[in-house]
Parts: structure tokens; C-alpha cells; sequence
């Protein structure tokens, strides 16, 4: 039986203008046969949450290199609960200083990926926490 492929929406939330990183795991993405969804620069959390919405999203990914990222990350959490997208693994990528991954895990974020890490690990993380493998056996 053949599987969906995987849908995971990959954003830019807030002011920050660099989303080299952000393309990269895109394509990477893309190239472990996933199909990505990339909202651009300049998102709202109210743009990211109403873009997975639309686009059926099995997980998002976030870029935040600007420092933001505690209150864009709340707020798009809220957000997911009111849309009932509780199930939905939220991502993160960027500058993360290591004090606020904590509290990021307990706000509900499944994966957060700093400088360095590699491309296999990302997209691991993202076949397990959809629950596909690249094989089309469920993980």
C-alpha cells in the first residue's frame, strides 16, 4: 500500500531578512522525497498557522536567526491549539541559544536544530516524528 507523501510547510516568521538556512533544508527536504511548502520571508504566526492549514502541513519548520524566537514560537503554538493542530510536529531551526531549549520543549516544540546540524539528522527527525519512513512502510 502506497503511503502520502509527506507535506511539511517551511517558514521564515518574523522580521529576520537571511533565509539561506531556511532553502537549504528545503531542498534537502524535497530531495529525500518529500514535498515542501515555503512561505518566504516576513511571516506572521497567524500566516504560518493559516498556510499549514490550507496546505494540509504534516509538520512545520521554522528558521528564526533574529532572537525572536520564544514569543513567534508561543504565539504559533496558541495558535496551532485554537486550529486544533496539536498533532502537528513543530520544528525549529536557527540561533537557538542553548538556556531557551527548555523551554521551547515545553511549550511543545518536537525538534530543535541549531547551527551544525546535519541535513541527515533534520530530515530523520521529520520521516519519524510524521510517522513515514522513505521506504513507504509506516515508521
Amino acid at each position: 500500500m502506497e503511503q502520502p507523501t509527506p507535506r511539511i510547510l517551511i517558514a521564515k516568521p518574523g522580521l529576520d531578512g537571511h533565509d539561506r538556512g531556511a532553502k537549504v533544508v528545503a531542498r534537502a527536504l524535497r530531495d529525500a522525497g518529500m514535498e515542501v511548502i515555503y512561505t518566504g520571508l516576513r511571516q506572521t504566526p497567524e500566516m504560518v498557522v493559516e498556510a499549514a492549514l490550507q496546505e494540509d502541513a504534516d509538520a512545520i519548520g521554522l528558521s528564526i536567526l533574529s532572537g525572536a524566537h520564544m514569543p513567534l514560537v508561543k504565539r504559533i503554538i496558541e495558535l496551532m491549539h485554537e486550529q486544533e493542530m496539536q498533532d502537528v510536529p513543530l520544528f525549529l531551526g536557527g540561533i537557538i541559544p542553548n538556556e531557551d531549549i527548555p523551554a521551547l520543549q515545553a511549550l511543545g516544540v518536537a525538534g530543535i536544530f541549531g547551527p551544525g546540524a546535519s541535513m541527515n539528522e533534520i530530515i530523520d527527525f521529520i520521516w519519524q516524528s510524521v510517522g513515514y519512513s522513505p521506504s513507504g512502510d509506516a515508521a
